[in-house]
């Protein structure tokens, strides 16, 4: 984003009120003390706004919140416990779990560097991960019931990001003004409605008049659009929303300018969902919107926020230009058609619902649990602008929005294949598009044909440098994608991370704890690059260490289910089996899926002696992966150790379907033929044993043989 060119034009204009000689700027964004030199009631009323109040610094001034009698929160979904207070002025938020014994484990801290909202209904809170990145925190404070701090929105599951959650430029695109310099945040200013200011400003500084976006004089499509850059999101779900021409930086749009030009929007069909950034779509629904002119400043003066009286005034004025014979005129409209109603996707806020109806139904303002995240499903429709002009480009856009999440794949995939070779775009981003869609639908090989397309389009292009080697590990060719990553500039420690399972995948060891370190060093916060740290260090034959990367994994992403398993497999190897079975317990609930986590949860149990359990892990292992041979031997091992012989047999020879040359499938199923008196069977499964390449089992084989 372009900066101003000199501090002297805002230190001038700052003094002079906008009246003096100023050296000349790019008509640009600048800072919004230079439009409160000239504009200064309606900035000072502006700042007192939701959206002159967007963004902040935690400081003891500041503060709304309780840190000190109810500032404490235990997350039953999750089983962690937080703890915020304000020291310093710094807020910070600190999350520990309790052991089996009550003693905390996995402590983490961090400090909030900003603050998003205003406070009217909610705070959420910002830090930044060792990249410099901000992250979401996992707790918010909100407004309703006189004040409490609740699960941040998105944060009310089982297995939720904690502080880890990448706040990407998309989400800032509306809670905070353009920002001026990497990594700085600034509330909403005059120029997110009235576009950037330095022409203006130059101008003013010599007296002369000059342009600048007056929303009052757009078409009412025009002014509705400057609201709707950041009030029309059709859903906070994966639908998409919106689709952002490939274009368009985040940071591009300017008041006044045809919305379609940066981004268009989708719908999911009808419903009557509610969510907290669903006012403009809302009031699209009214009849009221529909049959008339009105724009949202009919009811709202976006400078002054009215309060108490002056609200009750206000808003049922708005009402009665329209409806100047109210049926009843003592009342405030909104309390009926319009009422409060709680957010759907941030479940502890109450808020006004702008869909004007005759009566809404039901207790809209009760209270709910947050829904559990689930894939999109059937067709996305265009929803603004309500026609695009037909041409290749739009076509791209209408099928990517169909496969964007996942929710049409079946039929938006070949419509956008379709779409991509037509327009032949000659940036990377629909191929890239592409293969990623590829990707969600199993497609792993037709995703790398088009990363590599979006590469040869712009071999630097990293989400494609991604793709391409996520789905190559994916595919079992970890070699190429380590050679895909070993050549990217300036790697994340994301893609290192990458770069370091695929070096464990090729055995190349020493080469991945390097690079897996550096990830770790670049950000100290990916649990992932501590997993596989782990892993590396076990190769090394070094299990203290590989035990404390496990470890650090675990504090960093608790519910992260194979960190668990990698642990309980170091602490069976080391006789700690009680600690390894708590740990292989959690790992089964976090990953119920895990087939190979099973069988060694099962090994443990029999070395506990817990057989009926060992062989219910087992089953449910065999039922996950039923192409695993061993799985079906260590099976039939233990239903022979409890005497059901022949379902021992029929998982015998069902791994020997699948393995025909598994030394300890022939060794087990000769000997259970050799005792129901097959004894040419038997012979022949034992002289296979016997021909193996374990000398354990080639020596049981030769016994039961007689040699």
């Amino acid at each position: 984003m372009a900066q101003v060119r000199s501090v002297s034009v805002v230190s001038l204009l700052l003094l002079a009120g906008c009246r003096r000689e100023a050296p000349a700027v790019a008509n640009r964004y600048v800072d919004s003390r230079v439009c409160a030199g000239c504009h200064g009631a309606i900035a000072a009323s502006f700042a007192q706004t939701g959206m002159g109040r967007s963004v902040s610094r935690p400081s003891a001034a500041n503060r709304i919140e309780d840190f000190e009698k109810r500032n404490r929160l235990t997350h039953a979904l999750s089983g962690r416990s937080y703890a915020m207070t304000l020291e310093e002025g710094a807020v910070r938020v600190k999350r520990h779990q309790e052991d089996a014994a009550g003693r905390d484990i996995n402590p983490m801290e961090k400090r909030a560097e900003w603050i998003i909202g205003s406070g009217n209904h909610a705070r959420s809170y910002l830090a930044r991960n060792g990249e410099g990145r901000l992250v979401e925190m996992p707790v918010s404070w909100y407004a309703e019931k006189g004040g409490y701090w609740g699960m941040s929105p998105g944060f009310d599951q089982p297995n939720h990001e904690d502080f880890r959650r990448v706040v990407p430029d998309g989400c800032l695109f509306c809670h905070a003004a353009y920002p001026k310099t990497a990594g700085s945040l600034e509330a909403i200013d005059c120029q997110r409605c009235h576009g950037p200011g330095g022409a203006h400003a130059e101008a003013a500084g010599k007296g002369q008049k000059a342009a600048i976006v007056n929303p009052a004089r757009l078409s009412r499509e025009g002014q509705l659009e400057v609201c709707m850059q950041c009030h029309l999101e059709t859903t906070s779900s994966p639908l998409p929303n919106q689709v952002r021409r490939v274009e368009r930086e985040v940071y591009s749009y300017e008041a006044g300018e045809p919305l379609a030009s940066y981004a268009v929007f989708f719908d999911g069909g009808p419903g009557d969902r509610f969510e907290i950034a669903h006012a403009a779509y809302r009031l699209r629904k009214s009849m009221c919107f529909q049959k008339s002119a009105m724009t949202c400043v009919s009811c709202h003066d976006p400078h002054k926020a009215p309060r108490g009286g002056e609200a009750a005034a206000q808003y049922p004025a708005a009402c009665k230009q329209c409806h100047e014979k109210a049926h009843n005129a003592q009342a405030n409209c909104a309390e009926c058609h319009m009422p409060k109603r709680r957010a759907e996707d941030a479940v502890h806020v109450v808020m006004t619902d702008h869909f004007i109806q005759r009566r809404a139904k039901g207790n809209l303002t009760a209270d709910r649990a947050e829904p559990r995240p689930k894939a999109p499903a059937g067709a996305v429709s265009l929803y603004y602008p309500p026609e695009l002009p037909q041409s290749a480009e739009n076509e791209a856009y209408l099928a990517l929005a169909q496969v964007q999440h996942g929710a049409d794949l079946p039929r938006g995939l070949p419509r956008l294949e379709a779409a991509v070779k037509a327009l032949n775009a000659a940036g990377p981003d629909f191929y890239f598009e592409l293969g990623k869609a590829y990707s969600k639908a199993g497609n792993e090989q037709a995703a790398v044909s088009r990363y590599e397309e979006a590469l040869r389009r712009r071999g630097d292009f990293v989400p494609a440098l991604k793709g391409l080697s996520a789905s190559l590990i994916a595919l079992g060719r970890a070699d190429r994608a380590a050679a895909v990553l070993e050549g990217a500039a300036n790697p994340d420690a994301n893609m290192l991370t990458n770069w370091g399972r695929a070096l464990l995948e090729v055995g190349r060891v020493d080469e991945a704890a390097r690079v897996l370190e550096r990830a770790l060093a670049l950000n100290p916060d990916v649990s992932e690059a501590a997993n596989l740290l782990g892993l590396a260090w076990l190769g090394r034959r070094d299990t203290a260490r590989a035990e404390a990367q496990f470890r650090e994994a675990i504090r960093l992403q608790p519910d992260m289910a194979e960190a668990h398993g990698n642990l309980a497999n170091v602490l069976a190897g080391r006789q700690h089996l009680t600690e390894a079975q708590r740990h292989f317990e959690k790992a089964v609930a976090l990953g119920p899926g895990d087939a190979k986590v099973r069988r060694n949860y099962a090994f443990l149990l029999m070395l506990l002696q817990s057989f009926d359990a060992a062989r219910r892990q087992l089953e449910e292992a065999v039922r996950l992966d039923p192409k695993e041979p061993r799985a079906r031997v260590e099976l039939a091992e233990i239903l022979e150790a409890g005497g059901r012989v022949r379902e021992a047999m029929e998982h015998y020879r069902a791994a020997l379907k699948l393995d025909g040359a598994l030394a300890e499938a022939h060794l087990g199923l000769g000997l259970l033929l050799r005792k129901s008196g097959d004894a040419a069977a038997a012979r022949s499964h034992l002289e296979a044993a016997a021909g193996g390449a374990d000398e354990r089992v080639r020596e049981a084989a030769r016994k039961a043989l007689g040699q």
